[in-house]
């Protein structure tokens, strides 16, 4: 039987350490689906126009042609993981609508957390994904560290140097996911906690009402932030060249 959707009620943080440092926390809302489920409230739809929806081209390589599901199994089975359910964690779109710093394809095999494909994009249209998992794929726990070297563009205030350290948690009722970007003395620390319910056009409705415009609001939040950044005099890097290879494994 198809997975019903469900909904990601959460917060984000950043922090960034170092010569300027701040931190933030805003109200966010994410969904998690079974890519191949196609039942969910009147105003959630896959691959159509709603209040509320997720389109595999938005996933799964270049932002806007993306494969979907097929593209993250295919990830999967060539680091030799092939026994999974495949979820997709994500922020929906919004009437149409869509920007998604960060993405997430879960593998899980009944309670455990087997590998993710973290799916980063940048306002500048590059995305770049990092594969997670423990040696021989043994489950992913709050305690284990997954790392991986930054090779995107992603802030403009930010080198593309350092490395990433991922930490997931994912339970029944709840979520939480770390992310830490390292560069010498510079910090940038990010999380997204939230709890999971089914999603339901009530749902859906006070998160329009309370957080309006979805995606459209993170992205005016994201230049506002780096405004605030700019105005306290943090030197600007334009955008390299994206890197050639999708994937950081």
């Amino acid at each position: 039987m198809d997975s019903w959707p469900e909904h990601i009620r959460a917060t984000t943080t950043h922090s960034r350490g170092g010569d300027l440092s701040r931190s933030f926390t805003y109200s966010i809302d994410y969904v998690l689906i079974d890519p191949d489920a196609q039942r969910g409230p009147l105003l959630f739809s896959r691959n159509r126009f709603n209040l509320a929806s997720v389109h595999d081209r938005s996933h799964g390589g270049p932002q806007g042609k993306g494969a979907g599901d097929a593209w993250a199994r295919r990830v999967f089975a060539e680091a030799g993981l092939t026994d999974y359910d495949l979820r997709l964690l994500t922020q929906p779109r919004f009437l149409g609508y869509i920007f998604n710093p960060v993405s997430f394809w879960l593998a899980m095999k009944g309670d455990d957390l087997l590998a993710v494909i973290a799916e980063v994009s940048n306002p500048f249209g590059d995305r770049h994904s990092y594969l997670c998992h423990n040696p021989n794929f043994e489950p992913i726990t709050p305690e284990s560290t997954l790392c991986a070297e930054k090779n995107m563009h992603v802030s403009p205030y930010l080198e593309v140097s350092g490395d990433y350290s991922f930490n997931f948690n994912v339970l029944d009722n709840s979520i939480l996911i770390k992310i830490l970007l390292t560069q010498g003395n510079q910090t940038l620390f990010a999380n997204l906690r939230g709890t999971r319910a089914p999603l339901t056009n009530r749902a859906i409705l006070w998160a329009a009402l309370r957080r309006p415009f979805g995606p459209l609001r993170t992205v005016a939040l994201i230049y506002w932030q780096a405004l605030l950044l700019k105005l306290r005099g943090a030197t600007y890097r334009t955008r390299p060249a994206p890197p050639e290879k999708e994937i950081t494994r």
